[in-house]
């Protein structure tokens, strides 16, 4: 990071600031449908329709359709919908406060590879992480998703950032790479103590 050239922040939601955990899923879906939970997590894939969903190309029913099939479910989609929405967990104050305190010097974006069933989730659960950021970039709205290069080249465009003035903070390390590649600066977090550093450090 080269803090003397930042003039924008970006930022993931989940594992970032909002905790997530598919675990959670896995285990709600093993218990309503009857199935062993092995059996599930052996059989999840982030695979096409996993993709599809969250660049808005699919709904969340025909979604759910496509994981009774591979999963071997039969839940309804209310019941599906209590599974996947337990993916979430409480806010990452930590962070967000961090988010906080650099916000009257820095745009603040988030970035979220998300669909709309979760957007609708935690933006009704979570305000809090709207009202941290200028602007929140989903990908089920824009059509694209992380880490793909024209995803970052939008959110750019966008906010009228140049690549490398443009700070990303991801607890993936794939879209950290591609971050990246499109010339962002880029910081893989492990915990909200890298972006507390990492936000000090532009003090």
């Amino acid at each position: 990071m080269n803090s003397r050239t930042v003039d924008a922040l970006l930022f993931d939601l989940g594992g970032v600031v909002l905790e997530v955990d598919f675990e959670r899923v896995f285990k709600h879906w093993a218990t309503t449908n009857n199935v062993p939970i092995e059996h599930i997590k052996q059989r999840f894939a982030m695979d096409e329709a996993y993709q599809q969903h969250e660049r808005g190309l699919i709904s969340g029913s025909e979604y759910f359709a496509h994981l009774r099939s591979s999963l071997g479910l039969s839940a309804d989609d209310v019941t599906m919908t209590a599974g996947w929405n337990a993916i979430f967990g409480n806010e990452i104050d930590l962070a967000l406060d961090a988010i906080d305190q650099v916000s009257d010097r820095y745009p603040c974006y988030g970035f979220t590879n998300t669909n709309a069933v979760h957007q609708e989730y935690w933006e009704r659960e979570h305000p809090r992480i709207r009202q941290s950021f200028n602007q929140v970039f989903v990908s089920s709205e824009m059509g694209l998703r992380k880490p793909d290069l024209q995803s970052f080249e939008h959110i750019l465009d966008e906010t009228s950032t140049k690549a490398g003035a443009m700070l990303f903070f991801d607890d993936t390390a794939e879209n950290i790479e591609g971050a990246l590649r499109a010339g962002l600066q880029a910081i893989q977090v492990s915990s909200a103590a890298d972006v507390v550093k990492a936000l000090r450090a532009l003090a």
